[in-house]
Formats: C-alpha cells, sequence, structure tokens
C-alpha cells in the first residue's frame, strides 16, 4: 500500500506544488519564498518521519497570507489523499514537545470532520520577519481539507519562534502516531460506524 499525494493548485495568488510520502524517511525539499515557513516544514518532515516536497510561488510582495494558508489548503488535502479511506490507521495521536522554555501540546483524530483548536497566546507577534499570527491560519486552512480535528495548545513559553517550533513538531510526531498502520485493524476502518 502506498500511502502517497502529489497536489498542485493554482490561483491569482498562489502557484503551489507538494508531493507527500507518509511513509517516508523524513526527508524534506521545501521552497516556500518564505524561509521561515521552509523551516517549519521542513521540521515536520523530519520529526514526522514522512518525504515532503514542497514549490511555491505567491504574492509575498503584498504579505505572507495567502501562501501560508493555501499552503494548509494543499498539505491538508495531500494528508487526506495520502490516507484514502483510513482502514487500518490508529487515527488518534498526540505529542507534548519542549522547546527550551516552550511547551506545547498537539492532539489529531483524523476523523473525517474537521475542527481546530488553536488555544495559544503569544507575547510575540513575529519571529524575524514572519508574522506568526498566521500559524492559526495555515492550520485551520490544513484541519478543513485534511477533515481532521486539532487541538494545538501553548502549555507556556515566551519566545515566538520556540512556540512555533514546537507547534509544527508536535504536529509532526502526533500526525505520524495518527496516521500509523496498527496491525490489529488490516483492512478496517478505526470507528465502529465502519466509515469516517
Amino acid at each position: 500500500m502506498t500511502r502517497k499525494a502529489t497536489i498542485e493548485r493554482q490561483t491569482r495568488e498562489t502557484e503551489i506544488k507538494i508531493t507527500l510520502d507518509l511513509d517516508g524517511k523524513g526527508q524534506a525539499n521545501i521552497n516556500t519564498g518564505i524561509p521561515f515557513l521552509d523551516h517549519m516544514l521542513s521540521l515536520t518532515a523530519a520529526h514526522g518521519l514522512m518525504d515532503l516536497s514542497i514549490t511555491a510561488k505567491g504574492d509575498i510582495e503584498v504579505d505572507f497570507h495567502h501562501t501560508v494558508e493555501d499552503l494548509g489548503i494543499c498539505l491538508g488535502k495531500a494528508i487526506n489523499q495520502a490516507l484514502g479511506e483510513k482502514k487500518g490507521i490508529w487515527r488518534y495521536g498526540q505529542a507534548i514537545i519542549p522547546m527550551d522554555e516552550a511547551l506545547v501540546r498537539v492532539i489529531i483524530d483524523l476523523s473525517n470532520r474537521a475542527f481546530l483548536a488553536y488555544r495559544v497566546t503569544l507575547e510575540q507577534s513575529r519571529a524575524g520577519s514572519f508574522d506568526v499570527t498566521l500559524l492559526k491560519e495555515f492550520f485551520r486552512a490544513l484541519v478543513n481539507d485534511a477533515r481532521m480535528t486539532m487541538h494545538i495548545d501553548l502549555l507556556y513559553g515566551r519566545d515566538a519562534h520556540h512556540i512555533s517550533e514546537s507547534i509544527f513538531k508536535a504536529f509532526a510526531r502526533a500526525l505520524d502516531q495518527a496516521t500509523a498502520l496498527d496491525p490489529r485493524r488490516k483492512g478496517v476502518v478505526p470507528s465502529t460506524k465502519g466509515i469516517l
């Protein structure tokens, strides 16, 4: 069973191509035009043990919003497509990840029900030139198109960069856990309904 997907999306604002292999080795080739986001997505591949290739061109001279949101849309679609009917997966995943003074918890349910709880209150809104408040838009778009429930909780922390790293690493670990194949569920959808 191959759990791979390629998504291409072109609008007047962005042009994005994502290739995802959920059962990869953590290899990343990321070029979004936004170095901070390249770093976060490379961390996602490495800590989620997925292979991820992303190229994006967007109207970043206006601001980063369109590119960030559309990347969330495309990555969500890629996750959903790679999982197919979700037969045999664990379905649930969670991780609590520290980065120096920051501690973040991410919990995922691959439920086919899109919901994001994003409880991240920041003292700083920027990490370098990147507005980290845009991460909520990224994850909102991702959960809508991946059709997952996700809770992101900043337990504590101050530094915007550390908090962002904790979020992406915890997301990656929780996603890896939720998408992992359970040998006891061969060919079975993890729901008493028989469908997700």
